[in-house]
């Protein structure tokens, strides 16, 4: 499938979501994409493409308004190849037509899904588009059920697929624009099956496809979980529960004022998922307190995990770095995870990749800021969003002019493909130094 290929695995995996992206352009400015008839141009486009693919949800357009049922299918085919992974769909194309899938395709399987090893990646696939059709025919089914009564059967059914899976690739796509342009799921805050069916998909499509084959092959024995599982598990669980107590504590008389204690549970438990990348809301994020916009910020940066629909820097490097800045005040050698040692290339690329993502962080809040002046909150807060591929705003995102919104379409990029990858895409080739120079001390902090 590859063999005249002579790019890396993370030069195919960068090259490849630009691809989907430009095709994806490239349809959406169809005016049969549109439901005024006239395209919506090349940047808008783009963006909405960028958007759909890196699986983020930050939209210029109200999907449901703008788009035609063929233009909403094209988001919804975008959404679902970013979120699976375009080499994940072509080892897929590959087992249908009966194709030898070789080494190479193997080697490049592997690190567009974290994996830890080449073996067994095919069947690893094969549980990743099982499972990822399972989880989301279930959540169309039970949406669909829900959304029947109120849009009737077509239109049910189209909302519950649409919004199962984007709900599992952690998109935050909505046409709930029928109801209300840009509300979101808002309109359904207390309703208790929309939320818990909604929130299961994002944390599903969330822990990565590397902690699903664990579950599957280790069923419940924790104790055979791989550390990776273990560390994916019990730090999101600690992250949502440490989430949803402060943000019920911080918001309690601010959006959460006036609603009953379950519906305050409810609206907090959502958000404290949906900021880990998914993008939905069922509360104005605008209104949230100061104190509550940071800690979506943090949480956005933070992100899923790693192999998964999500995005950010992913919940076990920032793991790694808590454990490696309490061993630098125990005054040890090791950063110990579990009863087991992590490996020092390891804790080396969890801060480079962070500190990478907060350079384009810093880097894309300045451009924005010199573009458009806008306030600094709201433009930190887009670009959290954006380059975690959440998706949440403080309702700028239509305000941004055609430079502004190309920043963000890079960011988002760069947080899908992910930023180590892009970085390591350009510098494939480790040039290692025969002679290394003298050393010598700077001194820090």
């Amino acid at each position: 499938m590859f063999n005249d290929i002579r790019l890396g695995a993370k030069q195919t995996i960068a090259l490849g979501f630009a691809t989907i992206i430009l095709v994806g352009t490239i349809l959406l400015m169809l005016p049969i994409s549109s439901k005024t008839g006239v395209s919506i141009g090349f940047v808008n486009a783009l963006f909405t493409a960028a958007s759909a693919t890196c699986v983020t949800g930050l939209v210029v357009f109200d999907t449901w308004s703008q788009f035609t049922f063929f233009g909403q299918l094209i988001i919804l085919i975008l959404i679902q190849t970013g979120g699976l992974g375009f080499m994940t769909i072509a080892i897929l194309f590959s087992m249908v037509l009966g194709k030898r899938i070789g080494l190479r395709e193997r080697s490049y399987v592997m690190e567009a899904v974290s994996s830890m090893q080449i073996s067994g990646v095919v069947r690893l696939v094969k549980h990743i588009i099982m499972g990822t059709l399972i989880f989301e025919i279930i959540g169309a089914t039970i949406l669909s059920i829900k959304f029947y009564p109120i849009f009737g059967l077509s239109k049910g059914i189209w909302f519950g697929i649409f919004h199962s899976v984007s709900a599992f690739c952690n998109a935050g796509f909505d046409l709930m624009g029928t109801l209300e342009p840009y509300s979101s799921l808002t309109h359904f805050s207390t309703d208790l099956v929309v939320n818990l069916v909604v929130m299961s998909l994002i944390v599903i499509g969330g822990i990565g496809f590397i902690v699903w084959d664990d579950l599957f092959t280790k069923k419940l024995n924790y104790r055979k979980y791989k550390l990776h599982t273990k560390v994916v598990l019990t730090s999101t669980v600690i992250l949502i529960l440490v989430s949803f107590i402060l943000f019920m504590i911080v918001e309690r008389d601010n959006v959460l004022d006036g609603l009953s204690m379950g519906d305050r549970v409810l609206a907090s438990m959502f958000h404290s998922i949906t900021p880990r990348t998914a993008g939905f809301n069922t509360i104005d994020t605008a209104n949230l307190t100061e104190a509550s916009s940071f800690l979506t910020m943090i949480l956005m940066f933070i992100g899923a995990s790693p192999g998964s629909t999500g995005g950010g820097i992913k919940i076990t490097t920032f793991v790694i770095l808590i454990m490696a800045i309490v061993t630098y005040f125990k005054k040890q050698e090791d950063v110990n995870i579990y009863g087991r040692r992590i490996n020092l290339s390891v804790v080396k690329r969890s801060f480079f990749s962070s500190a990478y993502y907060i350079i384009l962080i810093v880097l894309g809040t300045f451009l924005i800021l010199v573009i458009q002046p806008l306030p600094i909150k709201d433009i930190l807060f887009e670009v959290f969003s954006a380059i975690g591929t959440v998706g949440l705003t403080m309702g700028v995102t239509r305000e941004l002019n055609s430079l502004s919104r190309i920043v963000l379409v890079i960011l988002m990029y760069s947080g899908r493909v992910g930023s180590l990858t892009i970085f390591m895409a350009v510098t494939e080739k480790k040039v290692i130094k025969k002679v290394r120079n003298p050393e010598e001390k700077v001194i820090i902090g």
